[in-house]
């Protein structure tokens, strides 16, 4: 059972307000992720090792505040139980809307948000961060690779050089991602084996990277692979009228050419 721990911290992730053309600014990794393309699909696992690292070290500095703890338990995503959600949830408060007061989570509520640390919500990052982008004009590139925004946080997460400055009384860590190469979340916010897999994998710094990575994907857009079915039924139907419609226009026509084409 996946439990929350406190025992690290991912501070800013981003400085800058609004979103950034991180390609321009930093190095970008792209990562094959298995949701990518318009037949792409989550993998449960890795959404739920996700889950476990923003558990035990992301949600110390940052909340999620516009994603439903019942999402955990919807099909295409995490793959909780309905069971698991609830136990899951009550590791968490929240404010009682009506009686104002802190209660247990319960998985109708919202995940917490945190203002504590100063970071910002990682509700929709995945969206809002671009890493880069297909040929100018065209729409290749994002349909099949996405707008990159998942691959951004891995390569911010696993570019730090180890070089440090000083600036404004602000220690600022290098990172070959980041827009302008210095931000201030420390290099040792997120480090290897700082988990311990329930399933077993090997908590190495790409690793955890890739799958918080990819659970923030999903927490931006929980019901993306029912969209994504409803495209596809969209398009098999648009395609099938357009071959009725051909062949309906053609048989009503059919006298009427054909008149002159011996005229």
């Amino acid at each position: 059972m996946i439990r929350k721990f406190a025992i690290g911290a991912l501070s800013a992730l981003v400085l800058a307000t609004g979103p950034v053309q991180a390609n321009e600014a930093g190095h970008i990794e792209d990562i094959a992720f298995s949701f990518e393309g318009p037949f792409g699909k989550f993998d449960e696992h890795q959404l739920q090792r996700g889950l476990q690292v923003f558990t035990e070290v992301c949600s110390a500095c940052h909340g999620l505040k516009f994603l439903r703890f019942g999402s955990l338990s919807e099909p295409g995503g995490v793959g909780l139980t309905e069971d698991m959600v609830k136990a899951y949830a009550k590791g968490f408060t929240v404010i009682d809307p009506v009686t104002k007061e802190e209660r247990e989570a319960t998985p109708a509520d919202r995940f917490p948000e945190n203002t504590g640390a100063g970071a910002p919500d990682l509700s929709v990052m995945a969206k809002a961060r671009k890493g880069f982008s297909g040929p100018h004009g065209l729409l290749i590139n994002p349909l099949f690779r996405g707008v990159g925004g998942p691959e951004y946080i891995y390569s911010m997460l696993t570019g730090f050089t180890g070089e440090t400055k000083e600036q404004a009384g602000t220690v600022l860590y290098e990172n070959k991602a980041f827009p302008g190469g210095w931000m201030s979340m420390p290099n040792e916010a997120l480090v290897e084996g700082a988990v311990t897999y329930a399933d077993g994998t090997e908590a190495s710094l790409h690793q955890m990277s890739e799958d918080v990575s990819a659970f923030l994907m999903w927490a931006s857009e929980p019901r993306m692979m029912v969209r994504k079915e409803s495209g596809m039924k969209a398009v098999l139907i648009l395609g099938l009228l357009s071959v009725m419609l051909y062949l309906t226009n053609k048989r009503i026509w059919s006298g009427v050419k054909g008149k002159k084409k011996h005229a």
